[in-house]
């Protein structure tokens, strides 16, 4: 239900069950953590490419092992951080919806592209659970506390124009150029040398 593939620099992992709109189950976040891991350990990485199979980037945790403790599980945790920890740039190809938990990983990231019918949520609130640890620092950094109250309080969705003008998102894209925009987004760094592509993320922070 995670694939990946190596080519020219960069690494792309897909969340491959469409079936169940993307919805995550511990062995997937695992899944997630060892590909990270596994590009991270090529040195001739420059770029790793985050998306999905289907309509939907991602619904979340899976419902049934939502309530069998997933929804509480360190792996989020553990996959997020992995994700920030790339000494590579990372972008979020989001083909769709991003929801709940899988956000955690799409915030992770560098960078975000998202189709125009994107939507963005995060129903903690709703469900009686608390965002994984890190999720709304990230989510703060990125929009602001009001705009993350917004989401994590008000049990906002918000469409991808918004989380555009938020700054949620990097951009928007024609689902047929998503693929495309973010490989030409990683062109510079497949150039560069891995030590100068980590530095200059480093600087960043």
């Amino acid at each position: 239900m995670i694939t990946s593939e190596f080519t020219g620099g960069i690494g792309t992992v897909v969340i491959d069950r469409p079936h169940k709109a993307n919805a995550l189950t511990e062995p997937m976040l695992r899944d997630l953590t060892a590909a990270f891991d596994a590009f991270a350990a090529r040195p001739e990485l420059r770029a790793v490419i985050l998306t999905g199979r289907g309509r939907v980037f991602s619904a979340g945790a899976d419902l049934d092992a939502a309530r069998a403790g997933l929804a509480v599980s360190p792996e989020w945790q553990r996959l997020s951080a992995r994700v920030a920890a790339m000494p590579c740039l990372t972008i979020a190809a989001l083909n769709g919806t991003a929801a709940g938990g899988s956000l955690g990983m799409v915030m992770a990231c560098d960078l975000r592209l998202a189709v125009p019918d994107a939507k963005f949520f995060y129903p903690v609130m709703r469900l009686g659970f608390l965002p994984r640890p890190g999720d709304p620092e990230r989510m703060v950094a990125l929009i602001g506390p009001s705009r993350a109250k917004m989401i994590l309080m008000g049990g906002q969705r918000i469409a991808a124009d918004e989380a555009l003008a938020w700054g949620l998102v990097d951009r928007l894209v024609a689902p047929e150029a998503l693929m495309q925009d973010a490989a030409a987004l990683a062109g510079d760094a497949c150039g560069a040398d891995a030590r100068h592509v980590e530095a200059i993320k480093s600087l960043i922070g």
